[in-house]
């Protein structure tokens, strides 16, 4: 063991002449370099520490008693053993423990040395091809998933094996996404009870006024934030004049005027702050519900719209799920009806690869039935690999240019976010469709004709895949 300590000396006396290396004096190319090593090298310490963490939770079990390790060291739990002695977070060191537990050879009742309980995952790790974020995000919903009705173990290894083989070439946060169709592809009688769970847990806390001001806290469950995120969206997109300005704001509004179409046409910036805004909007849409219908004048009517996305299979048979837009969670069936009848949501009713059944009319720019006939067909996010803007946010894009003839139809339309529209018009990406689906090469694989891969993340999709 020794050796092993010589080795971490040497380890930290390099890396820490590369932390002190000037990044501001490095080319593009070097920078890049050094952003894909530094990360490398810290998936291979990251996987130490998990594994550092788990040795110690091991030795400090609770049968161990004052024997264990952290109550011989002076701490009650091995989580607050780690915290003193490393300085993170208690938040992080439970984290660590967690993990390291999960990918630890394990020991039988007779003392038999037995695989880790999530052996894909625990090779991944120490190999460096999955980090310390996709590792917890994976175990995290497989644990989730373990009680299911479909929960096999040949099940629950094919989910670890997808999952792992996704955060190879996937960001943590997508990975999260797809863990959770695993998770209720596994456990598809646990969407009810965590959907359940999840309202229970929504609120809104009111504080007392102080100076004029009085504290709401709201913590909104998936269809109160879906919707208070359409308002907002819409309210503040830029191609649209500022909403709810009082006539004093507008007075000392700038005002620039822009050449659009060769007409002279005004535009208002408006003076507010991103909060002010946010809370004027909230005020006007509320005043909005309160005085007036849809049909109501212009300055109150309601603004924003919910996608509420499901399948044809689903929705004839009155089971399985739905999805909102702008959500990570899914939801049963029955609510997604519900909402569509009860709360005037959208609904898009999609196929089985997740084509969607029905759009808006053709023109050169798209409705916004077309884009959320998008949203449904390629998931809430911007069509580019490992992005994760919101596609209420993203640019609707003709895959084949309109200036080349391209129609304006779902069939020919993406959603991409403003920076990778911008490069994909630069070349450094391509997209093309394939039988109604999005496709996608990198600018590196410009001749190779087998490269493209999917680029939409519909769920539903995914789900079947699963």
């Amino acid at each position: 063991m020794t050796e092993s300590l010589d080795l971490l000396e040497q380890a930290q006396a390099l890396l820490s002449r590369v932390a002190r290396v000037d990044r501001s004096i490095l080319s593009d190319d070097e920078l890049v370099a050094f952003l894909k090593a530094d990360e490398a090298v810290g998936r291979f310490v990251d996987a130490a520490r998990v594994l550092d963490a788990g040795e110690v939770a091991e030795r400090s079990r609770y049968e161990l008693g004052a024997e264990g390790l952290s109550m011989r060291l002076g701490e009650r739990k091995p989580v607050n053993f780690i915290e003193r002695v490393t300085l993170v977070s208690q938040a992080e060191a439970s984290r660590r423990v967690r993990i390291g537990l999960a990918v630890r050879p394990r020991q039988s009742m007779l003392g038999e040395v037995l695989p880790p309980e999530r052996p894909i995952v625990a090779q991944a790790l120490v190999n460096g091809l999955i980090g310390v974020d996709t590792a917890h995000t994976i175990l995290s919903s497989l644990k989730q998933a373990a009680h299911g009705s479909d929960a096999t173990p040949e099940r629950m290894d094919d989910a670890e094996l997808a999952l792992v083989q996704m955060g190879a070439t996937e960001s943590a946060d997508l990975v999260a996404d797809f863990g959770r169709l695993w998770r209720d592809a596994l456990d598809p009688d646990g969407i009810e009870p965590r959907y359940e769970d999840i309202l229970e847990r929504q609120k809104i806390t009111v504080g007392r006024e102080c100076n004029g001001i009085k504290n709401y806290n709201v913590k909104a469950g998936p269809t109160l934030s879906a919707a208070l995120d359409a308002v907002f969206i819409d309210s503040m997109d830029p191609k649209v004049g500022p909403r709810f300005l009082s006539e004093e704001e507008l007075a000392r509004a700038e005002r620039i005027i822009e050449i659009t179409d060769g007409r002279e046409v005004e535009r208002i910036v408006d003076p507010r702050s991103l909060e002010r805004k946010r809370a004027d909007i909230l005020e006007g849409v509320l005043t909005a519900g309160l005085k007036a219908t849809r049909e109501g004048p212009t300055n109150l009517r309601t603004v924003g719209t919910v996608t509420a996305i499901i399948s044809l299979t689903d929705l004839q048979a009155g089971t399985g799920f739905g999805i909102l837009e702008g959500t990570d969670e899914v939801f049963p069936a029955s609510t997604v009806q519900e909402m569509v009848c009860e709360s005037g949501f959208y609904p898009v009713i999609v196929g089985e690869r997740g084509e969607p059944l029905f759009h808006g009319l053709l023109k050169r720019y798209f409705t916004e039935a077309q884009r959320r006939a998008m949203i449904a067909r390629d998931g809430d996010r911007c069509v580019s690999p490992g992005c994760k803007r919101r596609a209420a946010s993203c640019h609707a894009h003709h895959v084949i240019f309109y200036s080349d003839d391209g129609p304006t139809d779902i069939n020919n339309g993406v959603l991409l976010c403003p920076a990778h529209h911008h490069a994909l018009h630069q070349g450094a990406f391509e997209l093309r469709m394939i039988n109604g689906m999005p496709y996608y090469r990198s600018r590196a694989d410009h001749f190779d004709d087998t490269a493209w891969t999917p680029a939409s993340h519909n769920r539903l999709a995914l789900t079947a895949a699963a």
